[in-house]
């Protein structure tokens, strides 16, 4: 197994953003800048033993400057959406920068997807792993609370690819990180509305009109939401129009790492399994991804990559039923994801 560090670009102020390459001895390969922490290529063999790129993106640092959907960032301090961008803590009103609508959506503004992170790479007998720092300053974006935040990306021989998330904050705070990296296992061609869909969940997270959880818990049962046996994505999409964006409340007893979701796709065999520590699961089928120019001049539109983003449920720090994203002084906020591939 190595880990390379390749030159990948230069921001407007003259900092220098490098890509890591991690490379396992089963042809699966994963490209990493230190810009958003950005997961910018995952490459795994498909049912033939071809290899081919697996999740949408860029050639280019200046195209992740631009304008796009966080294909494939760590979004924070809170992902997801809070409605109203704000939220009352230990007695206090709090108004955080709104980018979307009245509401926050991934962080704000500038979101930890749009931070350089400190990385530094290791390497064991069984993995590869790259660490990337980030001190989000107390008031960024309206958070209470100077937070260290850490995230290890590994690469083992079992074609695993683990998001280990870690952070600590000096002031009451919430977080909630995910990676946004959006999948299509078909060498980022055509749509995901074949893929067979697997998520172990029997409930998900009422929204409103603009995809604020209402604080209900709905059953799936007999809805287009309920992926409890692998079904094609695309069987009954157009009864949620414009698709699928949504969380999931994972089926978990506990929160160790659990196996709780997996999609398909019949054309190229490869499959990816989703593992986690995390209650919820977000489902979001690119319903806004029109006519983007990625990686080799290909052309992403709607429904072309499946989501699968494990966090805290949307709008916890207004919703005191769901599981909590307050991190306290002296705590340490903690989570688990894996994505497999196999064939």
């Amino acid at each position: 197994m190595t880990i390379e560090k390749q030159l990948f670009g230069t921001l407007p102020g003259g900092k220098e953003v490098h890509k890591y390459i991690l490379k396992n001895h089963h042809g699966m390969e994963v490209e990493i800048i230190n810009y958003g922490a950005i997961i910018t290529s995952i490459r795994v063999p498909d049912k033939n033993n071809e290899p081919g790129d697996v999740v949408l993106g860029f050639d280019t640092l200046e195209e992740y400057l631009g304008s796009h959907p966080y294909f494939g960032a760590m979004v924070g301090r809170v992902c997801n959406r809070i409605g109203k961008s704000r939220f009352e803590l230990d007695g206090k009103l709090y108004h955080i920068t709104a980018n979307e609508g009245a509401n926050q959506l991934h962080g704000g503004t500038v979101g930890f997807d749009k931070q350089i992170w400190t990385a530094y790479s290791d390497k064991t007998p069984d993995q590869l792993s790259l660490k990337l720092g980030y001190e989000s300053q107390d008031g960024e974006e309206g958070y209470p609370g100077t937070l260290l935040v850490e995230v290890e990306y590994s690469l083992n021989d079992q074609n695993e690819l683990g998001i280990t998330c870690r952070a600590k904050t000096d002031k009451p705070t919430h977080v909630n990180l995910t990676n946004h990296s959006y999948f299509n296992l078909n060498n980022c061609e055509g749509t995901v509305a074949e893929y067979e869909l697997f998520i172990d969940a029997d409930k998900v997270t009422e929204l409103d009109k603009e995809s604020i959880p209402t604080g209900r818990i709905l059953s799936v049962d007999s809805t287009p939401y309920d992926f409890r046996l692998n079904r094609a994505i695309g069987e009954r999409i157009s009864e949620v129009e414009p698709g699928y964006d949504i969380n999931y409340v994972l089926a978990m007893n506990s929160r160790e790492l659990t196996r709780v979701a997996a999609v398909h796709d019949p054309v190229s065999g490869r499959t990816l399994e989703v593992l986690t520590t995390l209650p919820g699961i977000q489902l979001y089928t690119s319903n806004h991804v029109d006519g983007i120019i990625g990686k080799d001049g290909k052309i992403y539109e709607k429904h072309s990559a499946i989501c699968l983003e494990t966090q805290y449920f949307p709008d916890s720090a207004n919703q005191p039923s769901f599981p909590s994203t307050v991190l306290l002084p002296g705590d340490e906020y903690s989570a688990v994801t894996i994505y497999r591939f196999r064939k």
